[in-house]
């Protein structure tokens, strides 16, 4: 499906829940809608599913002027955090009603093969009633799969199932949404699952699309901090610095030496995502000595937590390391792998990618 958002306005009473915004979904592709809670992610599949009428502004699906039409007129498959199944129903006779409905052949086939790529097989003959809520979850999702319908509308999917499952179930949902013809979107609050579903990442932050493309693209070039502060966990480290004749000055007379474009005030926001800075030395990198405030070890990664010249900054080791809190350690950065941004939060310089891109 080709779907288009023109000037979409959303409101609730008198608060706006969706500013202006234009998005033309890529055909056949993921969308990933990234944003915080409340950003207003909820409230623009809403639109694009037929479930809320817009405010302001149109809705085109192939074409076609949809503004307002009702669910039922749209073919839409939608799975939302408060999952809905047929109660009355196995868990079996809920993934083939879809099927059933198009008189689809091998029925029970791709049941089974649903039913195996979200780990539910063994309740297949269970009503909904017997099952957790993350297999209930599992279940609208496999029915949802099962519709193949043209816009595939996912509202956070995952959320309620345990961390090793949620990883195991994305790489399924990769494979099912390469091999399949839906154009999907896909919300979520997590950019590291904006990253592992590739495609297409649309920016929101309270009720405004800041930014909207690759999703590669978006990550490694964010338009602005509120992008760049969406699309990092941990958050990226902000330290303030002041353009100079050869880069960027920060607290502690520390200088990056940096190519960067004109800009018409010296004030500037310097970007340290935390993984760019080590605690091993490489050939060119300045050294940013400080204290350990905090050591936190998550999965296989540890957060380490500095106080520095510059203002406390966060770095994501990988591996498990132990550090003493108040103990001096030395941070090494690249200078050439932090973001620039001007004074009024616009990008001016990132990383160069690999290839030089």
């Amino acid at each position: 499906m080709e779907l288009m958002l023109e000037r979409i306005e959303q409101r609730i009473g008198a608060e706006a829940t969706l500013y202006p915004l234009d998005l033309t979904l890529v055909p056949q592709a993921v969308t990933v809608l990234l944003g915080a809670t409340q950003a207003g992610k909820t409230s623009l599949m809403r639109v694009m599913a037929g479930l809320d009428a817009p405010a302001a502004g149109r809705v085109v699906a192939d074409g076609r002027d949809v503004t307002g039409k009702p669910v039922r007129e749209r073919d839409v498959a939608m799975v939302y955090q408060q999952f809905i199944n047929y109660p009355s129903m196995t868990v079996a006779a809920n993934i083939a009603s879809p099927l059933k409905l198009r008189r689809e052949h091998n029925v029970d086939a791709r049941v089974a093969e649903l039913a195996t790529r979200l780990h539910i097989e063994p309740f297949l003959e269970r009503l909904p009633a017997e099952l957790s809520g993350g297999q209930q979850q599992r279940v609208a999702l496999a029915r949802a799969l099962a519709k193949n319908a043209p816009l595939m509308l996912l509202d956070e999917p995952l959320v309620n199932l345990d961390y090793k499952l949620r990883e195991e179930l994305r790489n399924e949902l990769t494979q099912l949404f390469a091999s399949g013809r839906s154009t999907v979107v896909y919300a979520t609050t997590e950019p590291t699952e904006a990253l592992l579903l590739g495609g297409y990442t649309a920016v929101l932050d309270a009720g405004e699309l800041l930014q909207y493309g690759p999703t590669a693209e978006v990550f490694h070039r964010p338009k602005s901090i509120r992008v760049a502060r969406a699309f990092s966990d941990p958050p990226m480290n902000l330290i303030a610095g002041d353009a100079s004749a050869t880069g960027v000055t920060l607290s502690g007379g520390i200088e990056l030496a940096l190519a960067l474009p004109a800009t018409r005030s010296p004030a500037l926001t310097v970007g340290i995502r935390a993984g760019a800075l080590r605690v091993a030395v490489r050939a060119g990198d300045i050294a940013l000595s400080g204290q350990v405030e905090l050591a936190e070890i998550s999965g296989s990664d540890t957060f380490l937590h500095v106080d520095t010249p510059i203002g406390e900054l966060v770095a994501q080791l990988t591996g498990v390391h132990e550090f003493t809190l108040g103990t001096p350690v030395t941070l090494h950065l690249d200078p050439h792998q932090v973001y620039v941004f001007d004074a009024s939060g616009d990008l001016l310089a990132a990383p160069a990618r690999n290839g030089g891109h």
